[in-house]
């Protein structure tokens, strides 16, 4: 009888980056749900515009300094979400730290601002059918956005842990590809809601 040839597995790491990863497939998934979600809702605006003999129903167009503001913070915000991926990825804790806090004072400052673009709208979601849409639409996507805060406030916490479980990094990591999601989907979004009306 020939002896079993034993394998240590035990220095194997327990998590992996990117597409190696389960997480990062099943976050895949829902950016790809959530933007079929989007894509429907902005079909119905145009389909409700063309539709429509004036354009916005009853109302003047959004006010832009709110929205402008709030995709301004968004633009800025990817430098630190990318410091904060790149140093997961090298599981530099320190700058972890830094840049996982710089993306949540981005993330709070976004929500902040989002309280007077809602204000700004010039409309409610029951005013009529171009309210609920742009109510719906700003809606969406502030629900990514809470729910991208509540989830970098919690790793924030975690990559303040000591010791810091390696697990965290590639957390961190697929949080920073969400954040991605969240503001490449604002860009069109800005312009629909604030531009479009504005086309004639």
């Amino acid at each position: 009888m020939t002896p079993r040839t034993v394998i240590d597995v035990s220095r194997l790491p327990t998590y992996t980056f990117g597409h190696r990863s389960p997480v990062w497939w099943g976050a895949v998934a829902y950016m790809l749900i959530e933007g079929m979600a989007f894509a429907i809702a902005v079909a119905c605006y145009f389909y409700l515009r063309q539709q429509a003999a004036q354009w916005p129903l009853g109302v003047q167009p959004p006010g832009l300094l709110w929205g402008t503001l709030n995709t301004i913070v968004l633009l800025v915000s990817i430098w630190p979400n990318q410091w904060a991926k790149s140093a997961a990825m090298r599981e530099d804790r320190r700058s972890v730290r830094i840049a996982m806090v710089l993306c949540l004072v981005a993330a709070v400052a976004f929500l902040s601002l989002r309280i007077f673009e809602f204000r700004s709208l010039n409309c409610s979601w029951d005013s009529n059918a171009y309210g609920s849409l742009v109510w719906l639409i700003l809606g969406l996507h502030t629900v990514h956005l809470l729910t991208e805060a509540v989830d970098t406030a919690v790793l924030t916490a975690l990559v303040f842990a000591d010791p810091v479980a390696g697990r965290s990094y590639s957390d961190v990591n697929d949080s920073a590809v969400y954040w991605y999601f969240v503001v490449l989907a604002w860009l069109p979004l800005y312009f629909i809601i604030y531009w479009a009306p504005r086309i004639h």
